[in-house]
């Protein structure tokens, strides 16, 4: 397995303790000396990852921005399901997905990622040519995330999208010009929640491969909301609606 970078306290701290055999070394700044570092140099130390100080320059060129925190780890791959059908084989429950076509910011995929676990999604699902890709960047903003959702990249989405209803999961679509909305539909369901980019929204074919169309309802000035809020707010309504099934 290729290693890779995470950077942050809390993509690092995460990984730490989900997979502490993978953390290969862990680069600290020794310029910080606050007690979130030493807390976090301790659970390093706990971990058995080697530890290198350096210096903020370097912490730079490695993490590829300044907002490093002064913690960048270089980690292996941790092995994840092969497939998607792996994966869905595996859930225990009812299947919840996120589905995102379009999403190229790395930013926005960090928090969708973040907000699936939160969530208690089973995977995150997007195109291969209509996507980010997991980097340290998506990384970070997803807090450690990225290495408990199983994130897949798939070369052809409406087959995909086609596959999950072969499996009676409702695959349903968030569009602005929808006539219901997300709250008159019942969530409690295998459903796979289907989002846009903000502005673009989804494609055309991914639209029309949905079961159904829905909208968050919006009430003030603005048209609509970045993704990984509305990605948050289709998802914990499923939540919601689990959790008061009972």
């Amino acid at each position: 397995m290729s290693n890779r970078l995470l950077f942050g306290f809390h993509a690092v701290t995460v990984r730490l303790k989900s997979a502490p055999r993978s953390v290969i070394e862990v680069h600290v700044d020794p310029a910080r000396r606050d007690q979130r570092m030493r807390q976090f140099v301790e659970r390093v130390v706990a971990a058995g990852a080697r530890i290198v100080e350096s210096d903020d320059a370097h912490l730079q060129k490695m993490s590829g921005t300044s907002r490093h925190q002064g913690v960048v780890a270089r980690v292996e791959a941790v092995a994840t399901s092969h497939s998607l059908d792996d994966t869905l084989d595996a859930v225990e429950g009812v299947p919840l997905l996120l589905v995102l076509d379009g999403v190229t910011d790395p930013h926005n995929l960090g928090a969708c990622l973040r907000v699936a676990d939160g969530a208690g999604a089973q995977a995150v699902i997007a195109p291969k040519d209509h996507a980010v890709g997991l980097n340290a960047t998506v990384a970070k903003v997803a807090s450690g995330a990225a290495d408990t959702v199983p994130y897949f990249m798939v070369t052809n989405l409406a087959r995909t999208l086609n596959e999950l209803k072969e499996r009676d999961i409702r695959v349903l679509g968030l569009a602005e010009d929808a006539q219901q909305t997300l709250y008159e539909l019942d969530l409690t369901g295998p459903v796979a929640l289907v989002l846009g980019a903000e502005g673009s929204g989804m494609r055309q074919l991914t639209a029309r491969t949905c079961d159904e169309l829905v909208r968050l309802p919006m009430r003030g000035a603005v048209e609509s909301l970045n993704v990984s809020v509305a990605s948050a707010v289709c998802l914990y309504e499923a939540l919601r609606q689990r959790h008061h099934r009972g």
